[in-house]
């Protein structure tokens, strides 16, 4: 990752697009290169911006955030994305995931904690907060019979039982560095396990790896 990373602001409201700008000025190897107020100005803002990271809100007039997140994840090569709202229902953070987004934070979230999760997603290691894995395991638990369960556990099963393990680990919201302690394999290794594991089951981030894992059922230990 080339320095500083580059992120562009999309809020409906100036008060907090500013209020962002402001406090991210404040990191060195952060830099605002824009800021939009509605999902519709989301894709030409890409194009003519180059972020590495969009910090995207949920309620928007025109459109919002989960579909403009939809939209951006579907273009080849896209910038990483965390969705940054007030709103924290269930439906909100699964769907976000669903659509490629690599983090989701409330907007009272302290400034030390945004300006780590875009360092972070900018790194390629999805932004997975405690309270979210346990949104995730809850949404699981609550829908024993969802068809879902049977679709990843079929993707699943495409897996070499290495590549199992890492997924089942990425699930637990694990980094690159504690999967290979916990797997005795070098850093190197857990990368391209991950880059095998995004190809076969045709997924653009970690975060859908997990929710996929945990779509399975698959969020107990490894052996």
């Amino acid at each position: 990752m080339d320095f500083p990373i580059r992120v562009l602001i999309v809020d409906d409201d100036a008060l907090v697009r500013a209020g962002l700008s402001m406090m991210l000025a404040g990191a060195e190897d952060l830099a605002v290169v824009g800021d939009v107020a509605d999902g519709t100005e989301v894709i030409p803002a890409v194009n003519e911006l180059r972020p590495d990271v969009v910090l995207m809100d949920i309620r928007m007039p025109r459109m919002d955030g989960l579909a403009a997140t939809e939209r951006l994840r579907a273009r080849r090569e896209p910038p990483e994305i965390i969705i940054l709202t007030t709103f924290d229902s269930d439906d909100h953070i699964l769907r976000a995931m669903r659509a490629g987004a690599s983090g989701f934070l409330l907007k009272h979230t302290p400034p030390p904690e945004i300006i780590r999760a875009i360092r972070q997603v900018a790194a390629g290691e999805p932004m997975l907060s405690p309270a979210v894995m346990r949104k995730m395991m809850s949404y699981v638990a609550d829908t024993g019979v969802d068809p879902r369960r049977d679709r990843a556990r079929a993707l699943l099963d495409r897996l070499s039982e290495g590549e199992r393990a890492v997924a089942a680990l990425v699930g637990r919201g694990r980094t690159n560095s504690e999967i290979g302690r916990e797997l005795s394999l070098s850093v190197a290794t857990v990368k391209a396990y991950v880059s095998r594991l995004l190809t076969k089951l045709e997924l653009n981030n970690r975060v859908q790896i997990a929710l996929l894992v945990h779509d399975a059922g698959l969020t107990e230990p490894t052996e």
